[in-house]
């Protein structure tokens, strides 16, 4: 259901195409809810269907045409109901922590190779995060910049400061999941030098 609560959040600031929706979700809210085209454009025709969007068809190029989406009173509604309603979390289905239980399966170099990847994806989302954040700050984020347009100035400051808040919770999160990452390659490095348990330990013997 969060799909359609975050395509009604990008309609809040201007009716738009199926493909012009897709392209803003693709640069804004898919960084922190992921979603392809092909359900994306099934469930802004379910929205149409139970009220919380209009669909009309526009002129698109010389000859042909496009749907442009338009949230409705109902679909405002709906967001605001979502917005003010508490959220019920979901029990996990984390498949690294899953495989890092029983990494002692795994033969240490892929071990290794397993950490070093969580590593890195966190650190280019980091990255990734911390340019939203720049964008944000100077102005340059277009969906941004389209919002505040649309806003009482007295809103600006919330919907900015908001926004921001919300990546660095992202980047707080990348962070610690970078560390937990540095720290399991070196534990990896030291269970390698350990006798597997039901190997006898040899220590020299007394002079």
């Amino acid at each position: 259901m969060s799909l359609r609560f975050a395509l009604l959040a990008l309609l809040t600031v201007e009716p738009m195409t199926g493909y012009d929706l897709a392209k803003r979700f693709e640069s804004s809210v898919a960084f922190v809810w992921h979603a392809p085209d092909s359900q994306i454009y099934p469930e802004l025709r379910k929205m149409a269907k139970e009220g919380l969007l209009t669909a009309e068809e526009i002129p698109w190029g010389p000859n042909g045409k496009k749907t442009q989406y338009r949230i409705t009173i109902e679909g405002r509604a709906a967001f605001k109901q979502w917005m003010n309603t508490p959220l019920e979390y979901a029990r996990e289905r984390d498949p690294v922590h899953l495989k890092a239980a029983y990494l002692e399966w795994a033969e240490p170099s892929m071990a290794k190779q397993h950490m070093q990847a969580h590593i890195e994806y966190h650190r280019m989302r980091r990255g990734q995060w911390a340019d939203m954040i720049a964008g944000l700050r100077d102005g340059t984020n277009e969906m941004l910049s389209k919002r505040l347009a649309a806003a009482a100035p007295q809103d600006h400051r919330r919907i900015l400061e908001y926004k921001i808040f919300t990546y660095q919770g992202l980047i707080a999160r990348a962070e610690t999941e970078i560390e937990w990452g540095l720290r399991g390659l070196e534990l990896i490095d030291s269970l390698s030098n350990t006798p597997p348990d039901d190997q006898p330990i040899h220590t020299p013997s007394s002079a």
